[in-house]
């Protein structure tokens, strides 16, 4: 996948990347292109966030960068993550 990624693609690869839980993703009202990443448990407990600048969401290689860091950060935090690989 080189292609530059519309916002809708982004959020779904950044849904199915934190599964079996729960991933919210917004971009803020400012303006500023920021797409803002919750994860949820069962429970609706956060879990884990992050954001992601455009310029990042928009390339398939930053994206898939940024989204396994968050996914190691909480492996380390003790959470299990199912399987995940970056689209082609």
């Amino acid at each position: 996948m080189n292609a530059p990624l519309r916002i809708n693609e982004a959020l779904l690869i950044a849904d199915r990347a934190f599964q079996p839980f729960q991933c919210v993703a917004w971009a803020p009202q400012d303006g500023n292109g920021e797409l803002s990443l919750t994860v949820v448990d069962r429970t609706s407990t956060r879990i884990g966030r992050a954001q992601i600048p455009c310029s990042a969401y928009s390339d398939p290689a930053q994206l898939e960068t940024l989204l396994k860091q968050a996914r190691d950060e909480l492996s380390l935090g003790g959470y299990t993550l199912q399987s995940w690989v970056m689209p082609k």
